[in-house]
């Protein structure tokens, strides 16, 4: 089955190796742990007014949602290195761009997948509508992706470098 490139994420190997290190644990002792939590709550009785019971349930989904996540990231995953440094926007690589080719409105970010996310830097999704608009595009050149209201803006790729951690 071949994959298409919007359902594959690039990760490097260290970010796999996380990645895959948080999974194994939420399916393993985080599991054992909400288990213990849900239980020592069900013993405290009236489950409808258990308040510690309730808390833990719902940790216990958020939870569960995490390791479907991680699990789905990861099946689609492709371990490679960082893009190397083209002038071509592509997952990874550090984007900066001006908004209506105006150069004092930039804007620069991460492209990259949502697990990336830190505070460090802002980042955008392949998959987003600005992500998909500069992906693939050449420094210098104008991109257009459409806005929550429907309307269509224009950026200009101003710098595109991969992002170095």
């Amino acid at each position: 089955m071949t994959q298409t490139s919007d359902n594959v994420t690039w990760l490097t190997q260290e970010a796999y190796n996380q990645l895959k290190a948080e999974l194994e644990y939420l399916s393993g002792p985080a599991r054992t742990e909400i288990a213990a939590k849900i239980a020592a709550a069900r013993e405290e009785g009236d489950l409808r007014e258990n308040g510690g019971y309730h808390a833990a349930k719902e940790e216990q989904g958020k939870q569960e949602l995490r390791v479907r996540q991680l699990t789905q990231l990861l099946e689609h995953a492709k371990v490679g290195e960082a893009p190397a440094v083209s002038g071509v926007v592509a997952p990874g690589m550090v984007v900066t761009i001006a908004f209506d080719g105006d150069e004092d409105d930039t804007l620069v970010f991460l492209l990259a997948s949502r697990e990336y996310a830190s505070s460090d830097i802002e980042t955008y999704s392949p998959q987003s509508p600005l992500g998909s608009g500069v992906n693939g595009k050449k420094v210098g050149e104008d991109a257009e992706y459409e806005l929550p209201n429907g309307k269509k803006a224009s950026v200009r790729i101003l710098d595109a470098k991969p992002y170095s951690g």
